[in-house]
């Protein structure tokens, strides 16, 4: 848990660079009022006190990365909430939640402050970002990629953030407004490929993600969604801090490898279908929690079959 903490630790850094320092104070509430609902939600249920094994710091850091950089300072809090005591702890604990409690927790807080979150969204800190959000000003003069391209369409998307094969290394390399936690595809694709050097987690759901999200829109987006463009489509929103933090937790994904694929494809094609025809931008948020629930029947779907040799005696 800790490890994968600390592969968090450099796109935040960035985000302080790009966003400014509200952010440092967004993740330090989200951190430190996870790690105080489990502990009191322990106290409270009786369970031994595990605050302090990095399960609840995690799920604190990834909700703050799903969420804008400027939102009221207390509203992690209130995801801590929602994230461990009632995503995890009323769900049997650490092991037996059925959700992401990170992201059933963003999807809380859309749903409880739709404003504060689809509205507030800092551009990056050479446009004043750190004054306006000191400022206590509540509409912000920005929007995601993502945002621009399902209410405006591509001409409007390309009219503010350049055409797509000029963006391409402004996007990865997290120069853009949108999540805390989306400022750049490089750094969280290279924390993810620590993860898979320490064997913590494996490619088969982060790759079939990705590829899914990418060959998806190629094949179905056309002008409604990137112009079909599958390396836009991938590194717009959370789909890589999506495929390789979010959809790879141990307890809410599918253990078998085979299995891993097909709920990775999942996730994918279910992103596409959001952003396509629903009505929100995103939809790597919503395509892992849908597919959370179906994790232990696709084990069993894939359960590899053991054959022994007739014992004496049998035919």
């Amino acid at each position: 848990m800790w490890t994968v903490f600390g592969c968090l630790v450099p796109p935040l850094l960035l985000s302080v660079f790009v966003f400014g320092v509200q952010v440092l104070f967004i993740a330090a509430v989200s951190v430190l009022s996870c790690m105080a609902v489990e502990a009191a939600s322990q106290k409270m249920l009786g369970r031994p006190l595990t605050y302090l094994d990095g399960s609840a710091a995690l799920t604190g850091m990834l909700l703050a990365f799903v969420i804008p950089p400027g939102v009221p300072i207390l509203m992690p809090a209130l995801g801590a909430v929602m994230a461990i005591y009632i995503g995890k702890h009323l769900m049997g604990g650490l092991g037996y939640n059925i959700f992401n409690p990170a992201l059933l927790a963003r999807a809380f807080l859309l749903a409880t402050f739709p404003v504060a979150m689809t509205s507030a969204w800092l551009p990056p800190i050479t446009d004043g970002a750190i004054f306006t959000y000191l400022s206590g000003i509540d509409g912000m003069t920005t929007a995601t990629p993502l945002a621009v391209l399902k209410d405006q369409g591509m001409a409007a998307f390309i009219e503010r953030f350049g055409e797509p094969r000029d963006i391409y290394m402004s996007f990865f390399l997290g120069w853009r407004p949108g999540c805390i936690g989306e400022t750049s595809g490089l750094l969280v694709v290279l924390g993810g490929l620590y993860l898979m050097y320490r064997r913590y987690i494996t490619w088969h759901i982060p790759v079939s993600v990705i590829g899914s999200i990418a060959i998806l829109t190629w094949i179905f987006g056309g002008e409604s969604l990137f112009g079909g463009d599958p390396l836009l489509a991938v590194l717009s929103g959370g789909a890589l801090l999506g495929a390789f933090y979010m959809a790879t937790c141990y307890v809410t994904s599918p253990t078998m490898r085979s299995a891993q694929l097909v709920y990775g494809v999942g996730i994918g094609a279910l992103t596409v279908l959001i952003r396509l025809k629903g009505g929100y931008p995103e939809g790597i948020c919503y395509a892992i929690l849908l597919m959370n629930p179906l994790s232990p029947v696709l084990d069993t779907w894939f359960k590899p079959k053991r054959f022994a040799p007739p014992l004496r005696g049998e035919q």
